[in-house]
């Protein structure tokens, strides 16, 4: 069972680097996306129905997910490994985040009109007023903190309850992403109902999120990123996000900054092209080191 494991890791992270991401019309991610679009409406009680939905939707994922790998696991253990790799294929993002973040980057000293469209895949603010300097901050903090949410939690999940079964396994992974996307979609002060899907993910996001710190500063080489970030990482009023921002600003010695929200003084400057290019160099980096050591520890459970 865990060598099926590890090998639904590999399958997963060879997904990432040939393919990225299946397209919107074929990804699960985007149909819950789209099936969620109804329950934004007025409710009579929306904490009630943030509530329901945030306890509801995330089990509904889970147990569809683990249905499919466990049926497919009575055909053949190997073709429930390679369902079980497929869904955690689709719960996880590395390669298109990290293509994303490159492309803004190299966009922003060229053609910054099209970097502040670019960065709109990364990162949930108004970009028409900010300047080149401001973008790449954007591109590398939504780097560091999609690196947590996108990747490190599904992963975690998997590994988490991969000694269980393989379908429990892709099933937490599909858990954690469904939980990530209903915070994506509502849980924003300005939605009614965003109260308790938000709160659910700080939640589960607690320990990726710090987990990622560490990976990131190892995969900058600079352990000592981790200390200098621990005071910063409470500048942006997220729990959890402040974390790998600011371990990744700490390992580039730069200044990230969102103009209104929150500023992370890792050194005296907003990062510079190349300092850009390497910070996302890191998360890339850094998801690789996730995925081998996903696979290492589900091996060996």
């Amino acid at each position: 069972m865990t060598l099926l494991a590890a090998g639904s890791v590999a399958l997963a992270a060879a997904g990432d680097r040939l393919v990225a991401e299946p397209p919107a019309r074929l990804h699960p991610v985007a149909w819950l996306g789209r099936a969620l679009g109804p329950l934004d409406r007025p409710w009579h009680h929306p904490r009630l129905a943030g509530a329901v939905t945030a306890l509801v939707v995330p089990l509904l994922a889970a147990a569809a997910v683990a249905g499919v790998v466990a049926l497919a696991g009575r055909i053949d253990p190997l073709v429930g490994a390679a369902v079980a790799g497929l869904a955690l294929f689709v719960s996880t993002s590395r390669r298109l985040l990290v293509d994303e973040a490159r492309a803004v980057v190299a966009a922003s000293e060229s053609d910054l009109p099209s970097a502040r469209r670019r960065l709109r895949s990364l990162a949930g603010r108004e970009a028409t007023t900010l300047s080149a300097a401001e973008v790449r901050s954007a591109a590398v903090e939504s780097a560091a903190e999609n690196l947590s949410d996108g990747l490190v939690a599904p992963l975690a999940g998997f590994a988490l309850l991969a000694p269980l079964s393989l379908p429990a396994a892709a099933a937490a992974a599909a858990w954690v992403k469904a939980v990530n996307t209903l915070d994506s979609t509502f849980g924003y002060r300005s939605v009614p109902m965003g109260w308790a899907p938000a709160r659910l993910d700080d939640t589960v996001m607690l320990l990726p999120a710090r987990a990622s710190a560490v990976v990131l500063a190892v995969a900058a080489g600079r352990p000592g990123a981790l200390r200098r970030a621990r005071p910063l990482a409470r500048r942006p009023a997220s729990p959890n996000a402040g974390w790998p921002m600011a371990t990744l600003a700490a390992a580039l010695d730069v200044r990230l900054t969102k103009p209104g929200a929150y500023d992370i003084p890792a050194g005296d400057a907003l990062p510079t092209p190349a300092d850009a290019t390497r910070g996302v160099a890191f998360v890339s980096r850094a998801g690789w080191l996730v995925f081998g050591a996903t696979a290492g520890v589900v091996a060996l459970c």
